[in-house]
């Protein structure tokens, strides 16, 4: 039986997802899950996502300021900073130099 590694795959580039979902503006945790899942990458739970915005927050790659709401419960509001814009461009680069070499390697696995 086939083991689905997905969830593990997802864990290492997380961080970087999230930089990129910010680049079209500021967002709140439901809205950056949502646009995760429907670029296809399934449902992010909270437990999750916010240990990610928190850990990029700490890092100064993001940037949050929290808003009262007239109805309901207010929210948390994320936004990328410069150095989190620079820290895209760098990792996304490495990131795709390194799908590159995985998808050759697979590649020439399936053409057995």
């Amino acid at each position: 039986m086939a083991v689905d590694r997905r969830a593990s795959w997802l864990k290492g580039v997380l961080d970087l997802l999230v930089l990129a979902g910010l680049t079209r503006g500021e967002s709140y945790g439901y809205e950056i899950a949502k646009t995760l899942a429907d670029a296809g990458l399934g449902q992010i739970k909270g437990g999750t996502l916010y240990p990610v915005l928190n850990r990029l927050e700490e890092a100064g790659l993001v940037s949050s300021e929290f808003r009262a709401a007239d109805r309901g419960p207010g929210r948390r509001y994320y936004r990328l900073t410069a150095a989190g814009g620079a820290t895209l461009t760098e990792q996304s680069g490495l990131w795709l130099a390194f799908d590159e070499s995985v998808r050759k390697m697979l590649t020439q696995g399936a053409d057995r």
